[in-house]
């Protein structure tokens, strides 16, 4: 009887499942470094609700404001009776939010780097940026990024150009196209 030279079945079939795992994992890796799911929800939301609590000022012709601190932010209205910004956290989607593990706040207002931390003992509670019941915004830009990534996305007021007045969104994969 002859023995013919070649691979079993077994082989085939184990070297089939190798390269199907190695391709896999290539994929995952590949397609977890461009984007971060996390990081686009959080400053999609936090667009979707600074244009909430502006809308709001307006309607309510109240002062609100915007703190953040790291890795946390909370919405503020100033009472005019007792002359005081308070926790706006009588309206549920105002109320103080914390950032997922890893992800931190980089905020510059009117061109200037803001150190984000909470606020001491006894030291009263201050809005970083206004959110005028005119419809007006404080000029910013607030940063999400991902700790030991480059990965970030952009919260900003616009100034000038077709978009002025708004506050515009623009997430890592569209900083990465202009």
């Amino acid at each position: 009887m002859k023995h013919l030279r070649g691979f079993t079945l077994i082989e085939i079939l184990v070297v089939v499942v190798i390269i199907g795992v190695l391709a896999v994992g290539a994929v995952l890796t590949l397609g977890t470094a461009k984007r971060d799911d996390a990081l686009e929800t959080e400053s999609r939301r936090l667009e979707s609700l600074i244009a909430y609590v502006r809308e709001h000022a307006e309607l309510t012709t109240r002062e609100y404001g915007l703190r953040c601190e790291g890795d946390r932010y909370r919405f503020l209205v100033f009472d005019p009776r007792r002359g005081i910004w308070i926790g706006a956290d009588a309206d549920e989607s105002m109320r103080e939010r914390t950032l997922p593990v890893g992800l931190r706040l980089r905020l510059r207002v009117e061109g200037r780097e803001v150190l984000l931390r909470p606020p001491k003992d006894n030291e009263p509670l201050l809005p970083q940026v206004m959110l005028f019941s005119n419809g007006d915004v404080t000029p910013f830009e607030l940063t999400l990024a991902r700790e030991g990534s480059r990965l970030a996305a952009t919260v900003a007021s616009q100034d000038t150009g077709e978009h002025a007045g708004e506050v515009v969104l623009t997430l890592p994969d569209e900083a990465a196209q202009r």
